[in-house]
């Protein structure tokens, strides 16, 4: 129709929009980010809001996860080319970033961001010489700040060999070999014998760097077998959220304004796990006098709050948390983006969301943080908010 396409050709964006500072702890059932305005537009903005958000949230959890294992040691981010387009290869290097790697090897995602950049030569560098050493070799001349040589593409010990004898002729020269690479095989075995290779070489200052089909899982077992691998290289399962690869952020309809004021509107589902929130809905984080987090509350924005809370889990209202606002800090987590189609807020430098993640991580208990069978943050609604959204349910079924 005409007309509509008149009317979308002069259409501008005039919604308030709140949202959760990126690099900002989430969990399951908080709203993360809430539009308010004209209908039109709030649908207009869900398909790009869902991609942008659940992909990324995704990409950072990941992250997060896998530089948790890897206990203070350097990740790099290597997943570009198993990212299922271009720009989620780029999503995922800056997430990675944010949730803790230390750099990317995605070039353009490091002019985009400003991340750090680094990697290592392909097999296809030791493939197109005639042997390895003088592969090494050349890399070396050309490489010779940060150099690291990959040292299986054909027999991971001898690569190792050839790897030290390159590091003495730098040495000669006045430089010095950064690390070798190990990509394939088993990790824990090599790792452990290129160590003592290279120590007996009196080279214990060259890293060792590991990749290969890596994650947090992987990772942690290296660990516990006493891998000497100093540097992980981490791809297809981060760029893929290979074992979880969707989050099931949904973007609802809570309210509907009327000429009395707001009215809150329910998706009802026969799967509980699917019923929605009801409200112009705010999230609120407490900590206790030490920083640490508590509990997050999910409470209707325009309503008055008792001094004594009760929080209710949204699928188990068995499951309670007590809390007198006196002996906690709190703070609304939903911060003003856009007031009436136009920014009000600034993004800080993405060095500054990436501190933000790591302050948030370190505020969060280890039980919760711990991958096999983790404590479950609270999270909950408030009495009141939990009260509306069962009457509606009940109203909606016919229940009484």
């Amino acid at each position: 129709d005409k007309a509509f396409l008149t009317a979308l050709r002069k259409l501008r964006f005039s919604c308030d929009v709140d949202a959760l500072p990126e690099g900002t702890l989430v969990f399951p059932y908080a709203p993360l980010l809430r539009v308010k305005g004209p209908i039109l537009q709030c649908q207009l903005l869900e398909t790009a809001l869902l991609n942008i958000v659940n992909a990324q949230t995704l990409f950072t959890t990941k992250a997060a996860r896998i530089a948790s294992a890897a206990e203070g040691d350097p990740v790099l981010e290597f997943g570009m080319r198993r990212a299922h387009s271009l720009e989620a290869a780029l999503w995922a290097s800056r997430s990675a970033y944010i949730g803790g790697f230390a750099s990317t090897s995605n070039s353009a995602a490091a002019v985009r961001y400003g991340i750090p950049v680094s990697g290592t030569h392909a097999h296809s560098w030791v493939m197109a010489f005639d042997n390895e050493k003088e592969a090494f070799a050349r890399y070396a001349d050309s490489l010779p700040d940060r150099c690291t040589l990959l040292v299986d593409t054909y027999d991971t010990l001898k690569g190792v060999q050839h790897a030290i004898e390159i590091a003495h002729a730098m040495k000669a020269k006045g430089a010095s070999l950064f690390g070798i690479r190990i990509d394939s095989g088993d990790l824990a075995y090599y790792s452990q014998r290129a160590r003592a290779m290279l120590d007996k070489a009196d080279l214990s200052d060259v890293h060792i760097i590991a990749s290969g089909d890596l994650d947090e899982h992987l990772i942690q077992s290296l660990k516990q077998q006493k891998a000497c691998i100093r540097i992980w290289g981490v791809g297809t399962r981060l760029s893929t959220a290979f074992d979880d690869p969707s989050l099931g952020g949904v973007y609802k309809m809570s309210a509907i304004q009327s000429p009395n004021g707001w009215r809150p509107t329910l998706k009802v589902s026969s799967s509980n796990d699917k019923i929605g929130i009801p409200g112009c809905l705010q999230l609120r984080r407490f900590t206790n006098k030490e920083g640490q987090l508590v509990c997050d509350m999910i409470y209707e924005e325009h309503k008055p709050l008792p001094a004594r809370l009760t929080l209710l889990h949204p699928q188990d209202p068995s499951r309670q948390k007590r809390i007198h606002v006196r002996n906690y800090q709190s703070q609304d987590l939903l911060v003003p983006v856009f007031r009436k189609g136009k920014a009000v807020y600034t993004p800080p430098p993405l060095t500054e969301t990436r501190q933000h993640a790591a302050q948030q991580l370190s505020t969060l208990d280890t039980h919760v943080r711990r991958l096999i069978n983790p404590h479950l943050y609270p999270v909950g609604l408030e009495e009141n908010l939990h009260q509306l959204r069962t009457h509606m349910i009940y109203k909606i079924r016919g229940v009484k």
